[in-house]
């Protein structure tokens, strides 16, 4: 592991970075001012295990695969950019539904709605190569010349920049729903700020699209 500074550095800079808006953030934010700080975290733990596919195939050296390979990274990319117009265009066509104070009938059915939620906000970190990129530009920096064993080093330090990021994320997600109940946004606000979620998401994947393969 790096020594106390340089791990010090590493931290700070993750967390920075995962202050950063972008489509995960804007995933967790848009779920928790529609369906509340439940939903907003469930979004931010399908990030955080999306993130832990990326830190393992690194370490691995899949990623590297990837960044060396043209063609998987734009199969990837294709996979990935298709994946967040859809999630964009879902929000944009979805109908609101009318806010509602969480009850015990109401509780079960919760159930599979978070599990979705969870499911799309990993897939939404999974597909996304520019991910798995960040991590092998990253890293890296942080592993010391002499580590006798890299893979893990990364493995470590790529798992403690997901917990961090995870603290992170449920951060948005409690601001958002407390912004939701304190301004007291009424259904038709919420559908507003859903659509502009989904114009966003649309827009993500339309970039991811025409990003360009790594040169070497």
């Amino acid at each position: 592991m790096p020594d106390t500074p340089a791990l010090l550095a590493f931290i700070a800079a993750g967390l920075l970075l995962n202050l950063t808006p972008g489509p995960d953030v804007f995933y967790i934010v848009n779920h928790a001012l529609r369906s509340g700080v439940r939903a907003g975290l469930v979004a931010a733990l399908g990030i955080t295990a999306g993130c832990c596919v990326h830190i393992a195939a690194a370490a691995i050296g899949v990623s590297a695969l990837v960044a060396a390979s043209a063609t998987a990274f734009t199969v990837l990319k294709w996979v990935g950019a298709a994946y967040l117009v859809y999630v964009g265009a879902s929000m944009l066509l979805s109908r609101a539904k009318p806010a509602a104070l969480p009850t015990a009938a109401s509780a079960a059915s919760e159930l599979a709605p978070l599990r979705t939620i969870f499911g799309r906000g990993f897939l939404t970190n999974a597909l996304n190569p520019k991910v798995a990129l960040f991590f092998l530009a990253f890293v890296p920096q942080f592993i010391p010349h002499d580590a006798p064993h890299p893979s893990l080093t990364f493995l470590l330090l790529g798992l403690l920049f997901n917990f961090n990021g995870m603290w992170v994320n449920f951060g948005w997600g409690w601001a958002a729903a407390w912004m939701a109940r304190r301004v007291g946004l009424v259904a038709r606000g919420v559908r507003w700020l859903e659509r502009a979620a989904g114009a966003i998401f649309i827009g993500f994947g339309i970039q991811l699209a025409l990003a360009d393969a790594p040169r070497h």
